[in-house]
């Protein structure tokens, strides 16, 4: 169990001092309902406050640019599940959570996974303060800051396709993935918009959500 933990924490790039901390981070609630040990609930509380507040100050110190509401848009971008849940994957989380049979019977689910990096980040606040924590969070999370925010300000140009389309009647638009190239840390996806079945447009982007937005913004352009 120790050496699962010591290569956990060579991966976050944290050593406890208190390493009961990381071991309650880690476990899950099946595994308390099967063992007696405590779950990770009440740090996952604290280490959302946590993430909210370092999120904030990053975006306020560094992205002056930004508007309230554009803040506001980036950070829930950044602190959602699917964004912790991609931190979670990349640091395999998945690989050193306490977890009871009932979860070790199903596949893991990604609200587990997004949880645990939340716990951790207060197990890592509580053992040694504010700092180390907001480091495991910039290190972690500063390219999602960085791509949210670049894109704060942008239309949603899939909604206005919709509705400039939609004008002329009821429309089906569809978003097809084409090519998808690069290794995890560094995808790049190409995206084709179909309307009512006939090819549109073609986008590129880092993300699938990036693409389909620029798939869009090209078809618009091509009305």
């Amino acid at each position: 169990m120790d050496k699962d933990l010591k290569l956990f924490e060579e991966k976050i790039g944290y050593t406890f001092k208190n390493i009961k901390l990381l071991k309650t981070a880690l476990t899950h609630t099946s595994y308390t309902f099967d063992y007696g040990a405590q779950s990770y609930e009440r740090l996952e509380f604290l280490g959302d406050s946590i993430l909210e507040l370092v999120t904030s100050e990053l975006l306020f110190e560094n992205y002056k640019n930004l508007t309230e509401g554009e803040m506001t848009k980036v950070r829930a971008s950044v602190v959602c599940e699917d964004s912790l849940f991609e931190v979670a994957k990349t640091l395999d989380f998945g690989d050193f959570l306490f977890l009871g049979k009932s979860e070790k019977e199903t596949d893991l689910k990604k609200a587990i996974l997004a949880d645990c990096v939340e716990s951790v980040i207060a197990a890592i606040y509580l053992d040694s303060g504010l700092e180390p924590a907001r480091k495991f969070i910039i290190d972690n999370l500063k390219d999602a800051i960085e791509v949210a925010s670049h894109h704060a300000g942008d239309k949603d140009y899939k909604s206005v396709l919709q509705e400039k389309l939609q004008v002329h009647g009821d429309i089906k638009i569809e978003y097809v993935i084409v090519k998808e190239e690069g290794p995890d840390h560094d995808k790049r996806f190409t995206v084709r918009v179909d309307v009512n079945g006939k090819e549109m447009a073609y986008g590129k982007g880092r993300s699938k959500k990036t693409a389909e937005m620029d798939a869009a913004r090209i078809a618009l352009e091509s009305l």
